[in-house]
């Protein structure tokens, strides 16, 4: 491009002013990345989670249900899968080595549910071993446990015997879900915990239930809860996806905050990086008068300095997008959300930029091309 030196020399004719217009247009854009981010790693989340999947839990804070209500459960029609829950909190071997021990019937119609992927070597080796436990891969990457270790916790929840120590054998590993959600479980057998623990002995935290058709769900959902309306221990099922839904959104509308602060940021962007290009192409009268002595046309003289701010806004800009989405990858280790920037995001900043400096830099430099030479070189 023959007139390439001469817009990037436009664009540094004041340094200083560059480089301010230059970190105003970067910062604007990686807050827009990361808010989009987030965002994203938010509904990426929700969206992963199977409409199908229903939780049945205590309606009363604070309590469990009978195991026996697994078959009531299981013969409602509309309902293909049903999983007893129970879960507990336990330490490796400093406090700070904290894990969730979750037992449960675990098979491959769980581990699909819940987007959790395991051999079947692993899942009959539960199966066999009544003490065994699935490890997650996180786990394993930070314990360096294999297969055949025998792995002891410690746990509020004590043994027949009064111990609040537990040992499992680690009999294979699973993959968490994208989510992030069970990255720090130990999996064991429902059988064998409940059997062991000192109290609690044929109660379950939770069920989890699988429908046969998610829009017949909350039809399910009422039919599972009516089994137990007059007993002492009435349920409340609701929607896996609904729930995790409805605790991000206690968070705030999401979507109008960041469309919000994204839009008030771009707002004042525009105003300053206006105002910057004005004074810029005030400060180059004299020099644009010459360019049209020399023979460029109002045209020609518009479209450089459109190029000059376009320019500098999409480099800016995608450092910027850049930027923000390493500051994803950093921050996934730190958050059970997959945290990313999608490519449509990247486009659409690129496209906001673009738009940015046209709007910009469009007012001066229509100015400038209704430069009259003469009063321009007289200095009026």
């Amino acid at each position: 491009m023959k007139y390439w030196p001469l817009i990037w020399s436009g664009i540094w004719r004041k340094p200083g002013r560059t480089l301010l217009m230059f970190l105003q247009i970067l910062v604007a854009f990686l807050l827009f990345g990361v808010l989009q981010g987030v965002k994203s790693g938010v509904d990426q989340a929700v969206g992963a989670i199977r409409a199908q999947l229903y939780w049945v839990y205590p309606a009363d804070a604070g309590t469990t249900l009978p195991l026996g209500l697994e078959q009531r459960i299981a013969a409602v029609p509309g309902v293909k899968h049903i999983y007893p829950d129970n879960f507990f909190g336990a330490i490796y071997r400093l406090p700070t080595q904290q894990l969730l021990v979750v037992a449960t019937n675990f098979d491959a119609g769980w581990a699909g549910n819940l987007d959790v992927a395991a051999s079947p070597e692993a899942i009959a080796a539960l199966a066999h071993t009544r003490t065994g436990a699935l490890v997650s891969t996180a786990l394993q990457d930070q314990y360096h446990w294999k297969v055949g270790d025998q792995i002891p916790v410690l746990s509020g929840t004590a043994q027949k015997d009064g111990s609040t120590s537990w040992t499992f054998e680690d009999v294979g590993t699973f993959r968490p879900p994208d989510s992030g959600a069970l990255s720090h479980d130990l999996i064991v057998r429902n059988d064998y915990f409940d059997e062991a623990r000192l109290s609690g002995r044929g109660t379950v935290d939770q069920y989890i239930v699988e429908v046969t058709d998610a829009a017949q769900g909350e039809q399910i959902a009422r039919r599972i809860d009516a089994l137990s309306t007059n007993s002492p221990f009435p349920t409340r099922t609701e929607s896996v996806r609904a729930v995790n839904q409805s605790n991000y959104q206690r968070l705030g509308d999401l979507n109008f905050v960041v469309h919000s602060i994204v839009g008030a940021a771009l707002f004042a962007l525009l105003i300053a990086t206006a105002a910057l290009t004005m004074q810029s192409v005030r400060e180059r009268t004299t020099e644009l008068a010459v360019l049209k002595t020399m023979g460029f046309s109002d045209r020609k003289l518009f479209v450089l300095l459109l190029l000059e701010s376009i320019t500098l806004s999409l480099g800016a800009a995608l450092i910027g997008l850049l930027v923000a989405s390493k500051m994803m990858l950093w921050a996934n280790r730190f958050t059970n959300l997959r945290l990313s920037m999608p490519y449509a995001v990247l486009a659409v900043g690129l496209v906001l930029a673009f738009v940015l400096a046209l709007a910009s830099a469009s007012p001066p430099a229509w100015r400038a091309q209704r430069l009259q030479v003469a009063e321009a070189l007289a200095g009026r």
